[in-house]
């Protein structure tokens, strides 16, 4: 066939590009998804047995001070152990970029969206506000911690594959959460917490102890899944070479 009526049956066909079959699209986007949704969760202060009151020395233990994005937002942390452990650090440091950029488009989008004018039947203008409205320190806290966060988790989990390769993935998991976790939890608590309505040192320090011990519990009671998923996509990405 020469080149002429290689054009010509070209032309009388539709010309799509091929997506990858890889599972890498589908992790960003999960990964994105549950940033954007646990962001606007966290605007939300959460206090569980309000009515009791426990401390330990200078730590308050009782009620438990955290935010709305508590029961989510770990999950955007078992979407990153996935892809660092199987796509390594420049692929999952474009995809915290491309996180980074959602919730910025987010924000902007949330603000704009206030911004409009109100249609005379549209009641619910102040319960917008307060539920999506763009708040500078919530919003920089969010993507301070985030970016930080998830970076730390991304290299301190390729460093010890790094050294241990496939082996003790549990390890990998364990000490990359920790280290991430507790940059973020820390850095978004630092700057977000007069924002929610912490206003005490008691209330701040179990706001950061119990974030960051709930974040790494939940790493740890659903490492069997992670494992699972990891082995999974491991076996079904045509270039992940053992």
């Amino acid at each position: 066939m020469t080149a002429s009526d290689q054009q010509t049956k070209t032309a009388d066909h539709a010309t799509f590009a091929h997506v990858s079959r890889g599972y890498y699209p589908t992790f960003v986007a999960l990964f994105t998804a549950t940033l954007l949704i646990s962001n606007i969760c966290a605007t939300k202060g959460v206090a569980f047995f309000a009515d009791s009151s426990l401390t330990l020395g200078p730590l308050q233990i009782l009620p438990i001070i955290t935010d709305g994005g508590f029961f989510l937002f770990p999950l955007a942390y078992i979407l990153g152990d996935v892809l660092s452990e199987v796509y390594g650090f420049k692929s999952t440091r474009r995809a915290i970029y491309l996180g980074f950029g959602a919730l910025i488009l987010a924000a902007f989008c949330f603000w704009l969206l206030i911004e409009l004018p109100s249609a005379d039947f549209y009641e619910n203008q102040e319960a917008l506000r307060s539920v999506v409205g763009v708040y500078p320190r919530l919003l920089l806290a969010g993507l301070a911690g985030y970016l930080v966060g998830q970076m730390l988790n991304s290299v301190t989990l390729v460093l010890i594959k790094e050294r241990t390769k496939e082996k003790h993935l549990w390890a990998r998991l364990i000490g990359s959460t920790i280290v991430g976790e507790f940059a973020d939890t820390l850095i978004f608590c630092s700057i977000a917490a007069g924002a929610i309505g912490i206003s005490t040192w008691s209330d701040f320090v179990n706001y950061v102890i119990v974030g960051f011990l709930w974040k790494t519990l939940v790493e740890v009671l659903v490492m069997p899944i992670t494992y699972r998923v990891i082995a999974y996509v491991k076996k079904r990405e045509p270039t992940y070479q053992l």
